[in-house]
């Protein structure tokens, strides 16, 4: 966790909030046209709490999840993995998508593997 360059921190941190700003985005589409949110809403509390323990770790910003909390994000964002995999074979090499995906992809690693470390102290 600590050997993250400024570079991939900063690039983790990024993801965390595009990620996020589309996910509330797909909520109000959905949410106005009816459609289930419970899906969307799951990720997108795993994604807050991805990104605040990401911070916790870089930044000491302090977080105010439960373990509950953290052990449902660490299972959520952990099942993301297989469908970014998936897009990320499928995606044209070089490409802006493939791109997004690694970042998304390595932001997901870190804050899994933060978590990890917070459930181990």
């Amino acid at each position: 966790m600590e050997n993250a360059s400024q570079e991939e921190r900063a690039e983790a941190i990024k993801a965390f909030e595009s990620t996020i700003r589309k996910s509330e985005n797909a909520l109000a589409n959905m949410a106005e046209k009816g459609a289930s949110t419970t899906l969307v809403k799951k990720r997108l509390h795993a994604l807050y709490v991805g990104l605040a323990v990401l911070e916790t770790a870089w930044n000491q910003k302090p977080h105010h999840y439960t373990q509950k909390d953290l052990a449902e994000a660490r299972h959520v964002l952990t099942g993301l993995f297989p469908s970014l995999e998936s897009s990320y074979g499928k995606s044209k090499s070089g490409s802006p998508q493939k791109t997004l995906l690694e970042r998304r992809m390595k932001a997901l690693e870190l804050a899994v593997q933060a978590i990890n470390d917070l459930a181990n102290k």
